[in-house]
């Protein structure tokens, strides 16, 4: 799972596959956490645009605000496996509301060392080994609320299973299920946001640890305090 990451505002290496896109109107946080605001890119047409959306997707049968905020705390990340069937994400699996989240790295505990600092983990920084920004999978939503009439756009992140991954399967709890976010290949951008179905389920697969760089980064390191954690967040 991720629930922590640090979004990209460079779309160079996206425009080199996408063509030219407007910069999304911001602003966002530094680093993202389930709440955040974060920009995305989603399929426009045929073409693609970027938005700013909220991370932990909200499906729209939410009935209000309040049950909004309840069910997007635990939908910012989605199995690959069972989006398509989940009520929280089989809407924008069936509409094939894709989205490629830009990112610098992302973070996940790593509890090799845990025994030795009291039963904590480290939070580790996973990014790419050539140190360029990446894209993930996710999926988008626009709820709608009722009562105001207010639109808001969310965002999950798809994930697979990663248990035997030279790097990824050192990360979580021992004995618990290895997951990793689904980095899409930079030449499958186009691909992904076009996808059938059928199509996008063939690219939930693992990236290779020999492209990735993993290191401790613990959070006051990068620079955002633990008060900011997703315990303290507001979805709205």
């Amino acid at each position: 799972m991720c629930t922590n990451f640090v979004p990209s505002a460079r779309i160079d290496f996206l425009e080199q596959r996408l063509g030219p896109l407007s910069p999304p109107a911001g602003p966002w946080p530094p680093e993202t956490f389930p709440g955040y605001r974060a920009p995305v890119l989603v399929r426009s047409g045929t073409d693609a645009a970027m938005q700013v959306a909220r991370f932990g997707l909200i499906p729209p049968w939410s009935k209000d605000a309040q049950h909004a905020r309840e069910l997007a705390r635990g939908t910012y990340n989605a199995r690959s496996e069972t989006a398509a069937t989940k009520p929280s994400f089989r809407h924008a699996w069936a509409a094939r509301q894709w989205a490629l989240v830009p990112m610098e790295c992302f973070f996940e505990p790593c509890w090799e060392d845990a025994h030795a600092q009291g039963g904590r983990p480290t939070r580790w920084q996973i990014s790419m080994r050539d140190g360029q920004p990446f894209a993930v999978a996710g999926l988008w939503e626009r709820w709608t609320d009722k009562a105001s009439g207010e639109q808001s756009d969310s965002f999950t992140l798809l994930t697979v299973n990663a248990d035997g991954h030279a790097l990824m399967g050192r990360m979580h709890r021992p004995g618990d299920e290895k997951r990793m976010p689904v980095i899409v290949p930079a030449d499958r951008y186009a691909d992904w946001l076009h996808a059938s179905a059928q199509e996008a389920q063939a690219l939930m697969q693992c990236l290779a640890a020999q492209h990735l760089r993993g290191e401790p980064a613990p959070l006051q390191r990068a620079g955002v305090p633990p008060a900011t954690g997703p315990e303290n967040l507001s979805l709205f």
